[in-house]
């Protein structure tokens, strides 16, 4: 039996964030603290296990944001730095929990991680850079804790990056397209997660419109879509155009299972 689960958007913004800086436009100006978007990330957490997808730039900050005092594991997404640029972090949770921190990557991310992170995978080792247990996945869905994950292989132009479902639940970032057969791991879900950059076509983004059609083709009954440009506009304005059961996600938002 799957256990319930806490998912927490700890960001909902695209590489640059939102606002960017030197911009003006009215999202990167508004007052609505729902056009205020970190680095795309998630918080999933069980009675027993925590776990974050993604650990982009603003990962110190979200994790002081929503008070977050235990963490179990870190799941990679790919390998861009917008993702996993903040890994260094981690070592407050090392010293708070006296542990190392389970990280699940693929070997495209494993083989940046060890690279831009290889202080932390060296031999010689020195007092306080992080403590990480690598593990490296497949397609093979895997158990972190009491949480069972089924990795969906997604496309970013050609780049593979994995989506992650979490029982009726499907987190897809960084996406523009995704073959039938991985389609079928996303049906049935009661929510899939999806990345909407802007409204105009992009090289390796669903568009608005693009994601819209992905959450209708496969029957979900409730979406929400994230990795938001400030090009999209103001959340409300969006949000007042999509379909039923269609939301724009928001930093902070929790939902239950």
């Amino acid at each position: 039996m799957y256990p319930s689960i806490t998912i927490t958007f700890l960001g909902t913004g695209t590489s640059s964030g939102v606002p960017m800086i030197g911009c003006e436009c009215e999202v990167c100006t508004s007052t609505d603290k729902k056009d205020n978007r970190l680095r795309s990330s998630i918080l999933v957490q069980s009675a027993t296990t925590a776990l974050v997808v993604d650990t982009g730039p603003d990962f110190r900050y979200q994790m002081l944001r929503q008070k977050v005092k235990q963490l179990d594991a870190i799941i990679f997404t790919h390998p861009h730095k917008d993702h996993m640029a903040g890994l260094d972090d981690v070592k407050a949770f090392n010293f708070l929990l006296k542990k190392p921190i389970n990280i699940y990557a693929d070997s495209l991310t494993e083989e940046a991680l060890r690279r831009d992170f290889y202080y932390a995978f060296t031999d010689t080792k020195y007092p306080g850079i992080p403590e990480l247990n690598l593990n490296t996945i497949t397609l093979e869905p895997f158990v972190v804790g009491d949480i069972p994950v089924t990795p969906i292989l997604v496309w970013h132009l050609k780049m593979p990056v994995l989506g992650f479902r979490f029982g009726k639940f499907t987190y897809i970032t960084d996406a523009n397209k995704i073959d039938e057969s991985e389609k079928e791991k996303i049906k049935g879900s009661e929510v899939l997660v999806l990345n909407a950059l802007r409204k105009k076509a992009h090289i390796s983004h669903f568009t608005l419109d693009e994601a819209i059609g992905m959450v209708q083709e496969l029957k979900i009954p409730a979406a929400y879509f994230t990795h938001i440009s400030h090009q999209l506009g103001q959340h409300e304005a969006i949000q007042a155009e999509l379909p039923d059961g269609i939301h724009l996600a928001y930093d902070g938002l929790r939902l239950e299972f």
